[in-house]
């Protein structure tokens, strides 16, 4: 077994019992500890958040907040609508949504359609704190801003019409 290089580290294996020492391959030596119980605690490496991972963390956190009707501008719409009808195919799980992703921090920009007699005010400022939210809690990226773009308003009997059956 290794000896702890700390007193910190002594307490900690004090605490929490018995454990060995693993050294992983690669550039940065990292060191993992399993206890008795078989928890792991890493004390090495490096994590990196993708861009795909916090725009779809941020479009899905958008869509659960009550008064968006929609994300993305006409044409990512549309072709979202064209997509949807081809066997097979998927539609982007990300549209309305760019994202900047440093190594710790991320930048977040929206663009959404409101539902007709919905405060934009209001609804941007909860899409914001749900957003922000989501984004840190599943990531530990901290959210340095999230711009919201309102594009559209969706008036009543204006739904998307149902898409033609392609066979």
């Amino acid at each position: 077994m290794r000896e702890p290089e700390s007193n910190g580290e002594t307490a900690a294996m004090a605490e929490q019992g018995e454990r060995t020492s693993n050294k992983q391959a690669g550039t940065a030596e990292a060191v993992k500890w399993t206890t008795t119980a078989g928890e792991v605690a890493e004390t090495g490496g490096r994590t990196t958040i993708g861009v795909v991972v916090v725009q779809k963390i941020a479009v899905t956190a958008t869509r659960e907040v009550p008064g968006v009707a929609s994300l993305g501008g006409g044409m990512a719409r549309a072709f979202g609508a064209l997509r949807e009808r081809i066997p097979g195919a998927s539609a982007a799980q990300t549209s309305g949504a760019n994202v900047e992703v440093g190594e710790k921090q991320t930048a977040i920009d929206l663009q959404i359609t409101v539902d007709y007699g919905v405060s934009a005010v209001e609804l941007a400022r909860a899409v914001r704190r749900n957003v922000i939210t989501a984004v840190e809690r599943m990531t530990g990226l901290q959210v340095v801003e999230v711009n919201i773009e309102v594009i559209d308003i969706l008036l009543p009997g204006e739904g998307e019409a149902a898409p033609a059956r392609v066979e």
